[in-house]
């Protein structure tokens, strides 16, 4: 199936297939699921309602059961619809094979084209790099870091590899560590376990949400304190899950606000070399992941970028 989708993807055009016999009894959107393992459940429920996949001929519902022997028409969509999407913007790249790209993404570098950011963001760059990527959903991507935080990114080059990736995000197989500068003296290893969400109020921020909010666990371990004028740490996070802000909103949760962050953090803090780091101190320094096509342990790791390096050198100064 899978040279059949790879085949498929810039086609508008239907393909069947025939619903196999031991597939009675399941889901419509079950049964596509292993019909089709390179495309996640929600990718194909959205195919469904969108009309791209169709059960004899007609539009189905992804709950309706199936008897076998249905035939199953798909198109693979064409994922970009704008020309002009591929921009010549320098990557830095620490790993490429066939199916991944690992990227050292720089402070300042938004991830994916949207409001105030029509261009020049990472998906641009990608598209340019590696035009096949126009069919790949979100050109690849499958997670994300803020616009102001530094470090490792990857990116799937395939369908097969992008589901893969994603099931390996919800099975927290993928290890995300960073590195921030935190307000305030942290002096023990913890874990925040506290559901995210929309702030009630302020709609673009995030906040701990009791009722409605997503899971999301956050351990953190110090590494190097900083007293005076103003305390603070620096300390090594390791994500379990990835929800938008999730350091920045945990970290501020538990009063120790990264140290930087216009929108969690404090205004002042009295300290001249705090007040001046112009972004939250947020780096992504080692990613690690089974990779989606041979299955082995891979591990990548970032040194900090000169404008943290250079804010603790002056710290250890004092």
């Amino acid at each position: 199936m899978s040279q059949f989708l790879e085949s498929q993807v810039k086609s508008a055009d239907y393909n069947e297939v025939v619903l196999p016999a031991d597939h009675a009894g399941l889901r419509l959107d079950a049964a596509l699921a292993r019909l089709f393992p390179e495309h996640s459940r929600s990718r194909l429920q959205g195919w469904l309602k969108e009309g791209l996949i169709r059960v004899d001929g007609a539009s189905a519902d992804a709950k309706r059961k199936v008897l076998g022997g249905e035939r199953i028409s798909l198109a693979v969509p064409p994922e970009l619809t704008f020309a002009d999407a591929a921009e010549d913007i320098p990557l830095p790249i620490v790993h490429e094979d066939a199916a991944l790209i690992v990227i050292d993404k720089p402070a300042g570098l938004v991830v994916h084209p949207g409001n105030g950011n029509a261009s020049g963001t990472l998906m641009n760059a990608l598209l340019h790099h590696a035009p096949e990527l126009s069919g790949v959903p979100r050109a690849g991507i499958v997670h994300r870091l803020d616009k102001e935080t530094s470090g490792l990114m990857v990116v799937a080059k395939t369908l097969a590899a992008q589901t893969d990736l994603v099931r390996q995000l919800q099975a927290r197989t993928v290890k995300r560590h960073y590195l921030a500068l935190v307000h305030g003296t942290v002096d023990r290893n913890g874990t925040v376990d506290a559901p995210l969400g929309r702030h009630p109020a302020q709609r673009t921020k995030m906040a701990v949400v009791k009722q409605g909010g997503k899971a999301a666990r956050t351990h953190f371990t110090p590494v190097e304190q900083f007293a005076a004028p103003h305390p603070c740490t620096l300390v090594a996070c390791q994500l379990e899950t990835g929800r938008t802000h999730q350091i920045r909103v945990h970290m501020a949760n538990i009063k120790h606000p990264l140290v930087g962050d216009p929108v969690y953090g404090k205004a002042k803090s009295g300290d001249p070399r705090l007040d001046a780091f112009p972004r939250q101190a947020l780096h992504a320094f080692r990613l690690a992941l089974i990779h989606p096509v041979t299955g082995l342990e891979m591990a990548w790791e970032s040194p900090l970028p000169a404008d943290f390096t250079t804010l603790l050198e002056q710290l250890r100064e004092q």
